[in-house]
């Protein structure tokens, strides 16, 4: 039966499974399957929180804990119909009737702009943004609406847009924090500057390794931009966890990776609880850092280039099509 699988996968196929499995491996030790619970009970009565990609995952997961804890809880999904559905049931299971579904497709800059626009004008204050939207092509490359590769556009320039339209709302309410879902992945890639929008990737699967990467060089340089300006910024890693991101892999190879890494994934809940500590823990007083398992982690030395943040920011400025009316950040 094994021979069958493998004599049905290309090997294109077989050497994605195989790079990602020796990765995993050789970070095993990093990952030691320990999980910190959010333990702190902070309540966040009156504070309204915006969750991008929360219909599934650790973003439904971190959606319902926050909306336990009693705070206004804005998602913002692509799918509609099933972000209220899930609404529905996390109104059952929290009893907290004070959660919004807007629309917001971060593959289109039109999307952006008119949920940006809505937020605005129906929000008076925005006390948490989380950036936990995020997909993964792994053996097809896809442009956007706006010729954008379409994982670089969901996972980087989308939330980069998307952060400068809500900026001023941010502001206003500080204290306020911005939250960046990333990855360790990151470490795995590097951004080439020369080729910031690679429509034609060889392994379209490496871009979102790229993204990852492009989130915490986001975070470190917003984190800089915004000092002193009473909004903390921090990415961080939740965790292997079996996610949506790999429905598009081939069935027999989706079962094949699901039955090799089942050890190394954990639980949507448990990979949400680095998300919720940043949320909600008044510990939390760093800016421009990446935690895992609750606490603050080291990156790498090249990450920290704060030369490379720069001109990245000047990419993606031009990229999503900043206009002058625009807020600054």
């Amino acid at each position: 039966m094994f021979s069958n699988i493998i004599d049905g996968l290309s090997v294109s196929y077989l050497v994605v499974f195989s790079v990602i499995s020796l990765h995993l491996i050789i970070y095993w030790n990093y990952f030691y399957r320990t999980i910190n619970f959010c333990e702190n009970n902070t309540r966040m009565v009156g504070k309204t929180v915006l969750i991008t990609g929360c219909t599934s995952g650790i973003g439904k997961e971190t959606a319902k804990d926050l909306a336990k804890r009693g705070a206004k809880v804005i998602m913002a999904c692509r799918n509609i119909d099933l972000a209220n559905k899930i609404k529905e049931d996390i109104i059952k299971e929290t009893d907290n009737c004070n959660i919004n579904v807007h629309e917001l497709d971060l593959c289109s800059f039109q999307s952006i702009r008119k949920f940006a626009r809505q937020i605005n004008e129906e929000e008076s204050k925005l006390n948490v943004l989380i950036h936990n939207a995020g997909i993964a092509q792994f053996f097809r490359n896809k442009v956007s609406e706006d010729n954008l590769e379409i994982t670089m556009q969901t996972n980087h320039y989308g939330p980069f847009l998307l952060t400068h339209l809500l900026i001023d709302l941010l502001k206003k309410s500080k204290p306020s924090r911005i939250i960046v879902v990333s990855s360790l992945g990151y470490r795995f890639a590097s951004i080439n500057l020369n080729n910031p929008n690679p429509t034609n990737a060889i392994l379209p699967c490496y871009l979102y390794l790229v993204s990852k990467r492009a989130n915490v060089v986001f975070t470190l340089e917003l984190a800089r931009r915004l000092e002193g300006t009473g909004i903390l910024v921090n990415c961080l890693h939740p965790g292997i966890i079996e996610s949506n991101l790999f429905r598009e892999f081939p069935i027999k190879l989706y079962w094949l990776l699901k039955f090799v890494l089942k050890p190394f994934f954990i639980t949507a809940e448990e990979g949400a609880q680095t998300t919720i500590y940043l949320a909600v823990s008044e510990e939390v007083k760093v800016s421009g850092k990446y935690f895992k398992n609750c606490a603050e982690a080291s990156l790498t030395k090249k990450i920290k280039d704060s030369v490379l943040g720069e001109k990245f920011w000047e990419i993606s400025e031009r990229i999503v099509k900043l206009q002058p009316t625009d807020p600054k950040i």
